[in-house]
């Protein structure tokens, strides 16, 4: 068997992490063609809100036993099935001719693209060495990210040759085509060492799944997820309903605003994984490196309720990139904090875990957000929120872990 080299650590993640663009393909076809699937099926704002909310209460459920499953699989296993069943549950769309069938859709596509998270995380701490995880967090992230900037601008044209329907089916084949480069690149190797240590029971690490329940540091995480993933994923599902309604854009004119958010987003999380990689390599301790950029990133995302006093749009569209740069970059040095406090044979379960709170938030605020808007109270309430919600986050696991310690 052949050993993992530095190069091909790098290009095993960064495969994930275009696969992880097809992972994420459905929401922003939801949120831009949303115009075009409630013409077909008579959906109303609150309609669209619990279609959100389903399919986030999938990903949620889902994640109570993806990163139990990671752990037991490993890198090699997990991807593969990873992979395999969103991607297949992304071509059951096709199919999708009523309502009942959407739905049943996007559950299945909920609860098995929920499995990327932790898959990503794993990989991280096995792959990557401590001080490099942020490094490479931050590149993976800027890789999905450019996915993301060019979405707006594909989905306009794939929608109109094939449908929506036809949009997320390209998806899922798009997936399993990555999967067979993944898995060319990684033949011959082992990736073993990694799917023995999550599955020996150890003084460490209990095999059941409640371990981690008792654990202060798993508290920390997953409510600071819960609390600052809701104001993502209100963006993720909402953000070009509100464009399309305070400035009356087309899906086409959404392209430009919509690829601005999420080159922020990649921006913010490439450059906060090279700033806390610079710090902790300069000597800086976990604790103050992650707290630091966190804050930051904090302060980056209090002017969002801006955006609706400001006139020009184009500043609005900037101001908007530069909040969901402090999202990725927040986002990122939470998930960074599990692979440097938990052991690593538990990072799967943990890192499920807070994504499971991080969707239950985001599934309780589309509900949430439907009713605010279907009451005609627009969408300041909801910025406000979200302006807030990363500093009470990073209140919250500082009273928790007043001091961060990297586990040995």
């Amino acid at each position: 068997m052949k050993m993992i080299t530095p190069q091909l650590r790098w290009v095993l993640f960064l495969l994930l992490s275009i696969a992880g663009i097809f992972n994420a393909m459905d929401r922003p076809i939801i949120a831009i063609l949303k115009p075009d699937m409630a013409a077909d099926f008579g959906w109303t704002d609150q309609d669209f809100g619990n279609l959100a909310f389903v399919t986030q209460m999938a990903a949620a459920v889902s994640f109570l036993f993806t990163g139990w499953l990671v752990d037991r699989l490993g890198l090699l296993r997990g991807t593969i099935v990873g992979i395999v069943t969103w991607s297949l549950a992304a071509i059951s769309h096709g199919w999708a001719t009523t309502t009942s069938l959407v739905v049943a859709a996007r559950v299945g596509l909920g609860a098995t693209e929920a499995i990327q998270t932790p898959l990503v995380i794993k990989t991280l701490a096995v792959l990557f060495p401590p001080n490099k995880r942020s490094l490479a967090f931050g590149i993976g992230g800027a890789v999905s990210g450019l996915g993301s900037i060019s979405l707006p601008f594909v989905i306009p044209i794939l929608a109109a040759w094939i449908g929506w329907r036809g949009a997320l089916v390209f998806g899922g084949v798009a997936g399993l085509f990555i999967l067979v480069i993944w898995l060319w690149a990684v033949r011959g190797t082992s990736l073993e060492p990694s799917v023995d240590e999550a599955a020996a029971p150890s003084a460490d690490q209990p095999p059941e799944y409640a371990a981690i329940l008792t654990d202060r540091r798993t508290w920390a995480i997953v409510i600071a997820k819960a609390i600052s993933d809701s104001t993502f994923w209100m963006m993720a599902f909402w953000l070009p309903d509100f464009y399309r309604k305070t400035y009356e854009l087309t899906a086409q004119e959404l392209a430009v605003p919509l690829a601005m958010a999420s080159m922020g987003a990649a921006l913010g999380g490439l450059t906060s994984g090279w700033i806390s990689t610079r710090l902790l390599e300069s000597g800086w301790s976990v604790n103050r490196t992650r707290k630091t950029v966190m804050l930051v990133s904090a302060l980056m995302v209090l002017p969002l309720p801006l955006v609706l006093h400001i006139e020009s749009f184009w500043a609005v569209a900037v101001l908007v990139g530069v909040v969901l740069a402090g999202h990725q970059s927040f986002s990122l040095s939470i998930f960074s904090v599990i692979t440097d406090i938990v052991p690593r044979a538990k990072v799967g379960r943990v890192t499920a875990f807070g994504a499971f709170s991080g969707n239950v938030g985001g599934a309780l605020i589309q509900v949430v957000t439907g009713a605010v808007l279907t009451a005609q109270l627009g969408f300041g309430p909801l910025f406000i929120f979200g302006a807030m919600s990363y500093l009470v986050a990073l209140s919250w696991l500082h009273l928790m872990l007043p001091r961060l310690r990297r586990y040995e």
